[in-house]
């Protein structure tokens, strides 16, 4: 086991995050995550005092700290490289989920549903997308994209992926992220090179 694994407060951020991707929001209890991370109830609330938006808000910060380094190093390579690693990674979770899986910071985005801990989630759940965007736009601008072009260009990026794999969940089929993708490094390759 890894040392993540045998931290309890860890094991209920990562289950948090599991079923906010599965699941959504509202469908995300403290109880199910409690039974889901063999954590009992009571600890729980002594790792987090704020109840269930506190750690929803952590299980978001973490995913997108995570996906963050993700999207980093595939971008080292470049933007269009970068980006067709981050394409690559979300197509293969959705095959391999049967596409039950989508991620947890949009389900977060989608549904605020909490109305407690002054907005803790959807306020975890902006700052990553902000941080996404802002790598994409920095790798973009290392290509000599002007900083307002790139800017948008990144905001696109990230709510067209995010909203493929919504499609792809709806239908059942990945079939809309493969045609998102396409459009997407067809683009990139015109305005950001190879």
């Amino acid at each position: 086991m890894t040392r993540g694994q045998d931290d309890p407060r860890q094991r209920l951020i990562s289950t948090a995050a599991d079923l906010l991707r599965r699941r959504g929001l509202s469908s995300t209890s403290i109880r199910e995550l409690s039974k889901c991370a063999k954590a009992p109830l009571g600890s729980t609330y002594h790792y987090f005092p704020g109840g269930k938006p506190q750690l929803i808000g952590e299980a978001v910060t973490h995913t997108g700290q995570h996906i963050g380094k993700l999207l980093a190093q595939a971008l080292a390579a470049g933007p269009v490289a970068g980006i067709e690693a981050f394409l690559a990674n979300w197509r293969s979770i959705l095959i391999e989920s049967e596409f039950k899986a989508g991620c947890p910071v949009i389900a977060v985005a989608a549904d605020d549903s909490s109305g407690e801990g002054e907005g803790l989630p959807l306020a975890a759940a902006a700052a990553a997308l902000q941080d996404w965007e802002r790598l994409i736009a920095q790798s973009l601008t290392g290509t000599g994209m002007a900083e307002a072009d790139a800017s948008a260009t990144a905001t696109l990026i990230i709510a067209a992926v995010e909203g493929a794999i919504l499609l792809c969940r709806a239908a059942q089929s990945i079939t809309p992220f493969d045609k998102v993708s396409r459009l997407l490094i067809l683009q990139l390759r015109q305005h950001a090179g190879r």
